[in-house]
């Protein structure tokens, strides 16, 4: 995946921004999503496009594309730099490899701790019952 690349291929779609902010908010539009296109792409393998679809399903919508929202910062170029860099983190996290767990062995410590932790438990338990007096003795 060569990122250089696929920058070149977002659209960039700006917006009023939400929250706190005055004016500015009421005025300007600083608020900026990048899209990506994985249909259209040509920079992503076929794979690659499956694998993010399965990983950001909730972020695509119906017509295969992939949205990033940014408003924090106050100017729209901010608010694009931002985008970019969430898109490209989203990405790179989507087609990471994860490693496979190894199962492993409980120690043999670790079960004894166990045991002994239960027998205690068990003793302070049984102690809370009712004292029963031999009627013999």
């Amino acid at each position: 995946m060569n990122l250089t690349e696929l920058i070149k291929e977002l659209r960039f779609v700006s917006s009023r921004s939400g929250g706190s902010g005055g004016q500015n908010v009421n005025k300007v539009e600083t608020a900026v999503t990048a899209q990506l296109d994985l249909d259209q792409t040509m920079r992503l393998s076929a794979a690659e496009k499956e694998l993010i679809r399965q990983k950001l399903k909730t972020r695509i919508n119906s017509e295969g594309i992939l949205s990033v929202r940014a408003q924090v910062h106050r100017t729209q170029w901010a608010n694009r730099e931002e985008s970019i860099k969430v898109l490209v983190r989203l990405l790179k996290n989507a087609l990471e490899k994860k490693k496979p767990r190894i199962a492993t062995k409980i120690s043999a410590g670790a079960t004894e701790k166990r045991l002994q932790s239960k027998k205690r438990k068990a003793e302070i338990k049984s102690g809370r019952g009712r004292i029963r007096f031999n009627k013999d003795e």
